[in-house]
């Protein structure tokens, strides 16, 4: 097997438009759409069935081995700070901090540190009734409270570990975790700056107070007498964080590994600090019942299987693309080292664009651009890192109608769809570019 340039671009495209054409027009579940592209594309170049499935097998396995339990415990921690009213706790505290007059910018920093853990949709549902009696209170147009808290939620959400896109991208391109969450943290809060900003003009211009907004369900959560302190409620989110960077700072370092290097190098694994989150969250609940502890592992368990056969199937994807030999093809061309950090992005926003899910983007991205790194500049450590966020950037480009997030805002804060467009889709547009530029200056004081 010895493919040309031009036969592994067709079957490359080929795999592609499947995916696109599978998950957004006839809505298959991504991991089918992957594994089918595995097959166009091996079956294309003329790849031994056999071998197929054996690069597909290693990949989805080197994929689990290194996110699996990052994902599963993320999940975990996200669930148990809805279940014991955490989310909202944190919520009201930063609105007291605001003032009612800054409550578009109280959602947008809720956002901000609420979807640290927890799955952007989610955290749109959990925190939507909230939003609305805001909003109410305060006169201000639903527009701008719900995609101020949208754009909070989506600029974490594309940038950060456990959240499976940038999880994925980072253990394929092969990015310390601890090292992109404290950069990214940075990247992304000019990211958040930009929507809350548009969403405030864009929502002044069209308040788009259209519709009727979904009923949020109710879920079993602590009552208000027994909601957790405000102490109690940022720790499971805060200590995770701190740990991870400080892992990664004595990584960065070199630091030997005595005393307490030694203890917090352990307890800043992304395993074990999400576990200690996890630990937090439980303790910030009270009266638990056995039942309702074995119902939210099972929940959360359910839920981070979804996404775990995501990222495999991704992965699989991406071990096919690289048994073709398509790096070595495109490395050959002497103006892909002139695109550096910007075809990343570019291709990520493409597949985001038309696909709509900004994990099946960025993971069927990284699958492409991990063999290229060398010969985009990219193959240092620093110059990895740059991928994965300029990729992160991308998969904010351009969430409309064929995006589930879309249509999570839309109902459930009783938006029409012109509003939608004109308030979120650009905000999601600015907040991409905005992204964008904030790598970009990055990259200019990091050496690679």
């Amino acid at each position: 097997m010895n493919p040309s340039f031009l036969q592994v671009s067709i079957c490359l495209i080929l795999g592609i438009l499947l995916i696109i054409v599978l998950t957004a027009r006839f809505r298959v579940h991504a991991f089918y759409a992957l594994l089918l592209a595995c097959f166009v594309v091996g079956i294309g170049v003329q790849m031994p069935v056999p071998e197929i499935l054996k690069f597909s097998k290693e990949g989805f396995g080197n994929i689990m081995r290194s996110l699996g339990f990052v994902i599963v415990l993320g999940t975990t921690l996200g669930v148990l700070l809805e279940h014991t009213g955490c989310t909202k706790v944190m919520a009201d505290f930063i609105l007291r901090k605001t003032g009612e007059k800054r409550a578009p910018l109280a959602m947008s920093i809720t956002g901000f540190v609420v979807g640290l853990p927890i799955f952007c949709d989610s955290g749109f549902i959990v925190l939507s009734g909230l939003n609305q009696s805001i909003a109410r209170r305060t006169g201000i147009a639903i527009s701008i409270m719900a995609v101020s808290l949208a754009t909070g939620l989506y600029s974490v959400h594309c940038l950060l570990p456990p959240h499976p896109g940038a999880a994925a991208a980072a253990g394929s391109i092969g990015v310390a975790f601890g090292k992109l969450i404290s950069t990214g943290v940075i990247v992304a809060i000019p990211s958040m700056i930009a929507g809350y900003i548009w969403a405030v003009y864009a929502g002044k211009k069209w308040p788009g107070e259209t519709g009727t907004p979904q009923p949020v369900e109710q879920k079993k959560e602590a009552p208000l007498q027994n909601s957790p302190s405000v102490i109690a409620a940022f720790l499971p989110v805060i200590i995770p964080i701190l740990l991870i960077a400080l892992h990664s700072f004595f990584v960065m370092e070199q630091t030997a590994e005595t005393g307490w290097h030694s203890i917090i190098s352990i307890m800043g694994t992304p395993e074990i600090a999400l576990s200690i989150g996890i630990l937090l969250a439980f303790a910030a609940g009270r009266s638990w019942k056995k039942e309702t502890m074995g119902s939210l592992l099972s929940e959360s368990a359910e839920k981070a299987g979804g996404i775990l056969v995501i990222i495999g199937a991704g992965g699989a994807f991406g071990a096919v693309l690289a048994a073709t030999g398509l790096g070595k093809h495109l490395a050959q061309i002497p103006a892909l080292a002139s695109l550096g950090l910007f075809f990343p992005f570019l291709l990520t926003a493409v597949l985001k664009t038309a696909q709509g899910s900004s994990t099946v983007a960025i993971i069927t991205a990284a699958s492409i651009v991990h063999p290229l790194l060398p010969a985009l500049g990219l193959d240092s450590e620093n110059g990895k890192l740059i991928a994965v966020l300029s990729m992160g950037a991308g998969s904010m480009m351009i969430s409309h109608a064929n995006d589930a997030y879309f249509w999570v805002i839309a109902r459930f804060s009783g938006l029409d769809m012109r509003t939608m467009l004109r308030v979120y889709t650009l905000a999601s547009v600015w907040m991409g570019l905005i992204t964008l530029l904030t790598v970009y200056i990055l990259s200019l004081f990091l050496s690679y």
